[in-house]
């Protein structure tokens, strides 16, 4: 896959309010400061598309951004367009309770009833051993059938040996409760690891969606 072009296109308060033209959509979401607007900005090739900052929980609503990619099918080569949606983070103690009960109606609604939802990235520190918070809302959308995938982030930050037994700690915890791990990869915002590979997955789904 070849991104092409990617734009921002909404910011929404409640599902109901996301864009209406039904193409699929893949949503990027972790706990605060897990590097999520940087892996945005590395996967699309746009710097700046998503905003980076210092301070957590900055982004507070759903947003869209319209991707365009070029993929090949019969030799030819085509241009198809998804969304990339970016989710406020979870897991930040500063903000308010009830900024954090709206926040969690305005994900559980989406997670549960945004029909053009296609799968979930669910970005993990592999820097640090499994949290509960990252394990509950895994665990969350698993009970509620919701495709997802795990992406760890910051690979280059840590010697490989010490991520290495972060995954497999992660992979021990869901085994636990899950009998097929869902798809992982591990990336790298500063050197541009795990990016053929998420994409490749987009691609992939995006091609089943059309069979």
């Amino acid at each position: 896959m070849k991104i092409k072009s990617a734009v921002f296109s909404i910011s929404s308060p409640s599902y109901r309010l996301c864009p209406a033209d039904g193409r699929p959509e893949y949503a990027f979401i972790g706990r605060s400061n897990v590097g999520k607007s940087s892996l945005i900005n590395m996967l699309t090739g746009v710097k700046g598309l998503a905003k980076t900052s210092g301070r957590p929980g900055k982004t507070q609503l759903i947003n869209h951004f319209l991707i365009g990619s070029e993929v090949e099918r019969d030799g030819r080569k085509e241009l198809e367009e998804w969304y990339l949606v970016d989710l406020p983070g979870y897991g930040y103690a500063r903000t308010s309770r009830a900024s954090r009960e709206k926040w969690s109606v305005m994900m559980r609604d989406y997670f549960l009833h945004r029909e053009a939802l296609t799968s979930v990235f669910v970005l993990i520190d592999s820097r640090i051993p499994p949290q509960r918070i990252d394990l509950e809302f895994i665990e969350f959308l698993g009970v509620n059938g919701v495709p997802l995938s795990l992406v760890f982030t910051k690979a280059d930050k840590e010697s490989q040996r010490e991520v290495q037994a972060n995954i497999r700690a992660m992979k021990k915890s869901l085994a636990e409760q899950w009998e097929e791990l869902p798809p992982l990869f591990l990336t790298s915002a500063l050197t541009g690891m795990g990016r053929d590979a998420v994409l490749g997955s987009i691609e992939s789904i995006n091609n089943s969606l059309r069979q």
